[in-house]
């Protein structure tokens, strides 16, 4: 949920008219919009390549994932960890579009660390791929962008450990 949704909803649940700090939030976010969009386009534009440089990384920090027996074993196993990183940059795109986490909460990291741990998934593996995520897609923006994506990664990441 948008800070301006947010901010609507919990004004009206007590009858009342936006703050002066609700509207200086909204206010904040809006004037934020541009570099939020620009931060979703370069992660939009750029995803196969973010996903491919991440995942080489991630495989060559992490040999034993795609040796026999690691969960990226083979074409097919290797295929299905680089879907679950593109996965994961797309949440990232929606949390930085929406301003918060919550998008990145909601679609795709309620119980997320019970299901790798099912499927015997190393989570930190999860983890080192999307450090290798945020890299690389920090490398194709410029500073300031790259500080606001990182939250957005650092979540992730945080609900992975």
């Amino acid at each position: 949920m948008s800070i301006v949704t947010k901010s609507i909803v919990n004004a009206d649940a007590e009858a009342r008219y936006l703050s002066p700090g609700e509207l200086d939030r909204i206010k904040s976010f809006v004037s934020s919009g541009a570099a939020r969009l620009r931060i979703a386009e370069t992660l939009t534009g750029a995803r196969e390549t973010i996903v491919k440089q991440a995942g080489d990384r991630m495989f060559q920090k992490r040999p034993d994932i795609v040796s026999p027996g690691g969960n990226a074993y083979g074409e097919e196993m290797a295929a299905t960890c680089l879907r679950d990183l593109d996965y994961y940059l797309r949440l990232v795109s929606y949390g930085v579009v929406a301003g918060d986490v919550t998008p990145i909460e909601e679609i795709g990291l309620v119980g997320v660390r019970e299901m790798y741990k099912s499927l015997g998934t190393d989570v930190g593996a999860v983890a080192q791929g999307i450090r290798e995520l945020k890299e690389v897609s920090s490398g194709l923006m410029s500073a300031e962008d790259a500080a606001e994506a990182a939250g957005y990664f650092d979540y992730v990441i945080g609900r992975m450990s």
